[in-house]
């Protein structure tokens, strides 16, 4: 009844209303956009702590040829997954050899860790899914300082969402 009598607090009421209302939507709005930038951190954050497959797999054929050099066997074999079509075969000048996968996973003792380092170089890679390979080159430094150049290349597989080599094939050309 005080409404109807007094034209002035009707008014105050309807303006406090329409007030109300507008603080309402404004939170709405201020909540959707608080909502959606959280959403878009989120992904960024998410995105950035994947590491891209091509920079994944050029990592581990880092490690691979920096374990055989160093001996370190078990680091050396985390690279690998034994398939029954795995294959590792070497062309030398002079031969081929066709080395069973087993041999750099478990190596004889004092057929790695020799020392050296090796600088791979030129990759070109090709990822579909969970199976990629990879061709580039290396360039071999022995312990004794000789140099030895190698065109590679390389299969992988992503296994349980770590890139492992299941394969590759190393030329080393005649010296000219």
């Amino acid at each position: 009844m005080y409404f109807i009598q007094n034209g002035n607090a009707l008014i105050a009421v309807v303006l406090d209303m329409e007030n109300a209302c507008y603080i309402s939507f404004k939170k709405q709005i201020m909540k959707q956009l608080i909502l959606t930038c959280l959403v878009i951190f989120t992904s960024c954050v998410v995105a950035a702590q994947q590491v891209p497959d091509s920079v994944a797999i050029r990592l581990v054929l880092e490690k691979e040829s920096a374990t055989w050099r160093s001996g370190d066997v078990k680091a050396h074999a985390s690279c690998w997954e034994a398939r029954p079509y795995s294959k590792i075969i070497v062309s030398l000048p002079d031969t081929v050899l066709d080395i069973p996968v087993a041999a750099v996973i478990n190596p004889k003792p004092g057929s790695m860790g020799k020392g050296g380092y090796a600088v791979n170089s030129n990759y070109n890679m090709s990822i579909h899914g969970d199976y990629a390979w990879v061709s580039h080159n290396e360039e071999s430094v022995a312990a004794d300082g000789k140099h030895t150049h190698s065109y590679e290349i390389r299969m992988l597989e992503k296994i349980n969402g770590q890139w492992k080599l299941v394969a590759q094939t190393i030329i080393i050309p005649k010296k000219q």
